[in-house]
Order: structure tokens, then C-alpha cells, then sequence
């Protein structure tokens, strides 16, 4: 499969994904939407949010031809003014015993229709080239990717959650449409297995590693945080202690994160196919992504927040770098026939929920 895969790919014409936007652009946008969210307690985080999007999607090309978002700030707001009042009615008749028993379980029928509506609305919200992409998922089939296979995963205490992981993609990519041209997915499930493994040994490798340097060099410190006989504690040991801790985590699990994450987005995108002949190829380097986001936490951390907007401009162009759509054929034949196509969904854009929940499915 990976051979005729790869003879296929070299039929194919490679256009670059570019990302075209500039930090100080976007730190211009982000300030300006900051003070506004904390002038109007929240308010305007929803305008915010569609602000960004579009800013991102709007800056990203490929062959020359951008993305969009079209929400607006209204339609996110009422989705999460639905939500929130539906969370405090929950909390409130949860406080009656039999009632929070039934409404907890009414809370996981509804959360797979939740998420099937909010990649809906982000698909119909989303496009290229003047082209909008949908979402063709069934309540079904969410049920089974959100509750019935991680539910399995759990009963094999995780060891089968890369099959969760693999079959969660399948689902989301395969109902996903451009005009009316499908996405397709499915990979080995021996590459899930060995993204995980690979986030699963750099935290036994380095946390062995960072702890015995750490006991080392700090062994009296930490003792001295614990208990005496007497039960009682050095508050400044204890509170190195404790930020020791957070630390070791967080050297620890964001870059296991970035590593498993750029491995799944490798298999994600290189096991993709668009309307049985378009593909994609993403060669981002696992180590090199490790390094983009640690170096983004410490210049985030260390400024306070201010670098935020270039670390989130320097992750979009680093990502778009290593990315590629195959095209089968001329990209303006393949342009035309989705454009032909753009009307025959038109009718399905005025059924707006601005549920856009930022399920990460």
C-alpha cells in the first residue's frame, strides 16, 4: 500500500502551502482584541476569536489562492450564550440526586450531536478559493469515535487508544467535504502506535534523565520539604518542592506533546486524499517542532504573554513550510471543478447554530 502510495505521489503536481502573514500585523489585531475582551468581561472574545480566524485563514495560500472565514462575532456569541445557559440549568437541577443522574447521562447523549454541530458550523464557515467546505458527519458515527471507542480504549487500559485515535480521524476527515469533492483517510495503525510510543519514551528517557539530575543537585532541598517527626514542614522547601514539580511536568510533557503531535500530523496528512486523486505531504521534522514550540513557551513565558502573537505567527509559517497538496493534474482544472460545484451546497449555509466549540475530535 505505502509503495503504490508513493507511485501515485509521483504522478502528482506538488504546490507549497505559504503562510503570508507578519507578527507585528497580528500583534496589532491581538492587542487591539485583548483589551477589548477584558473591557467588555468576555463579550468581545467571540468577535475576537472570528478576528483571528480570519486573519490565519486569510494569510494561508495555496497556489496562490487563500482561505476564509466567513462567522461572524454574533453567530459565535449565541452559540456560547446557549451553552453556558445550558451548563447552568444542568448545575442547578444536578443539586436534585436523581435528576443529576439522568441529566449526566441526557449530557453524554447530547455531547456527540454537540460536536457533529460544531465541526458542521466550522466546515460551512471555512473555505478556499471562494469555495466552502462541509461537515457530512452522523450522530452515529460521532457516538462511536467519542464514547464507544476510547470507552474500549479504557477497558485495555489505553493500550488499543491508538485504534480510538485512528478511527476519531477517519471519522472527522472522511465526512469532510470541499464543495462536493470528499476527503478520504486511513493509515497502518502501526504508524499510531509508534507516535505514541515515541511521546511514551522521550518522557521515560528524559524524565529519568532531569530526575536524577534534579535529586542530585537538589536531593537536601527536597528532603527538607518533607514532614519532620514533629509534622512539620519548611514552607520555602515546600514550595520549591511544588514548583520543581510543575516544572519537571511541563519540560517533561510539552515536548512529548509537540513530538507526538507533529508524528500524527505527518500520518494525518500524508494519508489523506481529496476526491481520490489529490493527496497531500507533510514533512514536518518531529525534533525541529519539539524546539519550535518549547522556544515559544519560554519567549511566551519570559515576556509575559506579549510574544504570544509571534509565537502563533512563527508556528503557522513553520507548519505551512513543510506542507504540500498534491494535485492531480492542472490546480486551475481542479479550482474549475470545484467552483462548478460551489451552488449545489449554497442552501445548506443559512442553517446556523454558531456552535463552534472547539471540539478536538
Amino acid at each position: 500500500q505505502e509503495d503504490d502510495m508513493d507511485a501515485a505521489r509521483e504522478d502528482l503536481t506538488p504546490v507549497q502551502v505559504e503562510f503570508k502573514g507578519n507578527a507585528r500585523e497580528w500583534f496589532g489585531i491581538w492587542i487591539v482584541n485583548l483589551v477589548l475582551s477584558i473591557l467588555t468581561i468576555g463579550i468581545y472574545s467571540a468577535w475576537a476569536k472570528v478576528r483571528q480566524k480570519k486573519y490565519f485563514y486569510q494569510h494561508t495560500f495555496v497556489g496562490g489562492r487563500n482561505f476564509d472565514y466567513h462567522a461572524t462575532g454574533k453567530q459565535i456569541l449565541i452559540g456560547r450564550i446557549i451553552v453556558i445557559v445550558g451548563l447552568v440549568v444542568f448545575s442547578v437541577l444536578s443539586a436534585i440526586p436523581l435528576l443529576g443522574i439522568l441529566l449526566l447521562l441526557v449530557l453524554f447523549a447530547l455531547l456527540p450531536w454537540l460536536a457533529v454541530k460544531s465541526l458542521s458550523f466550522n466546515a460551512r464557515m471555512s473555505s478556499w478559493s471562494n469555495v466552502r467546505f462541509s461537515f457530512r458527519g452522523t450522530y452515529g458515527g460521532a457516538v462511536k469515535v467519542l464514547l464507544l471507542f476510547p470507552f474500549l480504549a479504557v477497558l485495555t487500559l489505553y493500550l488499543a487508544m491508538p485504534f480510538a485515535t485512528r478511527a476519531r480521524h477517519r471519522y472527522v476527515i472522511g465526512r469532510h467535504t470541499l464543495g462536493k469533492t470528499p476527503f478520504a483517510f486511513d493509515a497502518p495503525i502501526s504508524k499510531f502506535y509508534v507516535a505514541v510510543l515515541a511521546g511514551i519514551g522521550w518522557l521515560l528517557f528524559f524524565g529519568a534523565i532531569i530526575g536524577g539530575a534534579v535529586f542530585v543537585t537538589m536531593g537536601d532541598t527536597l528532603l527538607s520539604a518533607l514532614p519532620d517527626p514533629e509534622g512539620t514542614t519548611d514552607p520555602a522547601a515546600e514550595m520549591t518542592f511544588i514548583f520543581g514539580i510543575y516544572a519537571f511536568m511541563l519540560v517533561l510533557f510539552i515536548p512529548a506533546g509537540a513530538l507526538y503531535f507533529a508524528m500524527v500530523r505527518n500520518i494525518l496528512f500524508n494519508n489523506t486524499v481529496l476526491g481520490n486523486v489529490h493527496r497531500f505531504r507533510s514533512t514536518v521534522p518531529p525534533l525541529g517542532y519539539v524546539w519550535l514550540i518549547v522556544s515559544n513557551a519560554v519567549a511566551i513565558v519570559c515576556t509575559l504573554g506579549l510574544l504570544l502573537p509571534w509565537a502563533q505567527v512563527r508556528k503557522a509559517d513553520f507548519l505551512a513550510r513543510y506542507t504540500t497538496l498534491l494535485v492531480g493534474g492542472s490546480l486551475d482544472g481542479f479550482v474549475g471543478d470545484m467552483t462548478d460545484e460551489r451552488n449545489a451546497i449554497g442552501d445548506a449555509y443559512g442553517d446556523i447554530e454558531g456552535l463552534d466549540l472547539d471540539v478536538g475530535i
